[in-house]
């Protein structure tokens, strides 16, 4: 076994990558504090092809050297808008037909791998702050909760980590889109 070179690897360039069709997934950032967590969860959106991001509130924007260190380049392909609270971008979601996803730990909350939707929905995921997770406010408009489930001595995955799983799971039953 070897390692694939970066030119078997077959990447596309930014203005490739800009022109092919995207997963109908927005993931909104609810108060992110963790400038690498951002550019962890930009390199996830570009490796899935996400529709775009939304940062909110406390969430740091790109051209951003620390959120760089992690998202290496994926701030120049992956879209992204920013808003001052995060209801903001519920609301602008909610009008343009989107199912409002949060990612928590909540009681009435479906199992990740339980969940399913129709494929052909828009969705929203939500992603919340590393200590107090998604806010109250943006819970009381969300129209579904999905947890991953665990079963270590720790409550909660890391942010960046929890995007990847989640896209990750949204990527695999929607790819026949893309590919």
């Amino acid at each position: 076994m070897r390692k694939l070179s970066m030119d078997e690897l077959n990447r596309v360039s930014v203005e490739k990558f800009n022109e092919l069709d995207k997963i109908p997934l927005i993931c909104v950032l609810d108060n992110i504090r963790s400038q690498h967590n951002i550019g962890s969860i930009f390199r996830t959106s570009d490796a899935f092809r996400i529709e775009e991001l939304y940062l909110c509130g406390i969430t740091a924007t790109p051209p951003n050297r620390e959120i760089n260190k992690s998202a290496l380049g994926a701030t120049e392909s992956v879209k992204w808008q920013y808003f001052e609270h995060t209801l903001q971008a519920i609301e602008k979601l909610r009008n343009e037909g989107y199912t409002i996803i949060a990612i928590e730990q909540a009681a009435g909350s479906i199992d990740l791998e339980s969940y399913s939707h129709d494929p052909s929905a828009r969705v929203a995921l939500v992603f919340g702050n590393e200590v107090n997770g998604v806010s109250d406010e943006v819970m009381e408009e969300v129209d579904v909760c999905i947890e991953i489930p665990q079963f270590g001595t720790k409550h909660s995955f890391n942010v960046s980590v929890t995007a990847a799983i989640v896209m990750y799971q949204f990527f695999i039953k929607l790819k026949k889109k893309l590919l």
